[in-house]
């Protein structure tokens, strides 16, 4: 364990300090995009947690594709931070995170069984960060079993003949989903279910939007320096209607059963880039990046929505086709 600045590891003029590792080599370090832009709400709550969890989980609430997961994998690359990464779903149980009894092979060639721990085990042991994607997918049952863990107790692993983990100092939960674990009444999302009340009891909680648009015209510039301003930011306003539309107002669900996220925004980009000078590239690289999966009638609809925002541009693209 060691301690970092703020402007060291990211870049912001800001004289604070933050916890991490010096070693750079473990396997569990998330990957860094050099490219990533941090949004200053999002690294400012994210590493307040990470310094000091005052015995709370951490539970990051927003629609698809604002961020959630790559945010908190950013943070910790940066930190050399090891995560324990997993995505939940209907069918797992808590001993997919506390660990099970295998066969593996032994050192003469034959086969044994023996526990291994799961990435709860590992991240309570390791001062890891044990990071739950989709929550809210999980049976309420299962994740109730976290709760001792959650509140700084010891885990028991009967299993292994009793092994009781303490946790690490660094260890941490946090965990992403779509809703803020009451269900989802907007109908946007399959398979959410409403979460246990005293489970939800012991996190904290954060909620995560979209970019800003000059948040996503620097994380176009980075990462398609090429990209014509004028096509980058006609681009930008499309992805926003796009979300107004899946979004809905006030409290209403949205047109749009699909979303333009800010990753499905770059890999529009890239496409454009990479069909420039074929006919009717941004409308090829449009389709690849999203609309292909869209209804028909959605299909359509963002198609108007483009050729509105794009004007002249996209006619030219059309009449070149």
């Amino acid at each position: 364990m060691t301690v970092f600045t703020v402007k060291e590891r990211f870049g912001f003029d800001v004289d604070l300090r933050v916890l991490g590792y010096l070693d750079e080599t473990h396997p569990c370090i998330p990957k860094k995009d050099d490219n990533y832009l941090f949004r200053r709400e999002f690294l400012r709550d994210i590493l307040a947690f990470l310094a000091q969890p005052c015995s709370d989980a951490l539970y990051i609430s927003g629609p698809t594709g604002s961020g959630k997961t790559s945010g908190v994998t950013e943070v910790a690359a940066r930190l050399n931070w090891p995560a324990q990464q997993l995505c939940a779903h209907g069918r797992m149980e808590l001993s997919d995170l506390v660990g099970s009894i295998q066969l593996v092979a032994d050192r003469l060639g034959g086969t044994k069984t023996t526990f291994v721990h799961g990435p709860l085990a590992r991240a309570m042991k390791e001062g890891h960060i044990l990071l739950i994607n989709e929550v809210d997918l999980a049976d309420p049952a299962e994740l109730a079993g976290l709760n001792d863990v959650l509140e700084g107790r010891p885990l028991v692993i009967p299993q292994n003949e009793g092994e009781v983990i303490q946790p690490h100092e660094m260890f941490r939960v946090i965990v992403t989903g779509n809703s803020t674990g009451s269900g989802d009444s907007s109908g946007l999302y399959q398979g959410i279910q409403m979460q246990n009340l005293a489970a939800l009891d012991r996190y904290r909680f954060m909620r995560v939007g979209y970019a800003s648009e000059q948040e996503e015209s620097s994380i176009l510039d980075k990462a398609i320096p090429s990209l014509p301003d004028t096509i980058r930011s006609s681009m930008i306003k499309v992805a926003n209607e796009i979300r107004r539309l899946f979004l809905g107002e006030q409290g209403h669900a949205g047109t749009l059963s699909i979303t333009m996220s800010t990753r499905t925004l770059v890999r529009w980009a890239r496409l454009t880039q990479t069909f420039k000078g074929a006919p009717n590239a941004i409308g090829y690289a449009l389709d690849q990046a999203l609309t292909f999966r869209a209804s028909y009638e959605e299909r359509e609809a963002i198609l108007r929505i483009s050729k509105d925002v794009f004007g002249s541009s996209w006619r030219e693209e059309e009449q070149a086709a």
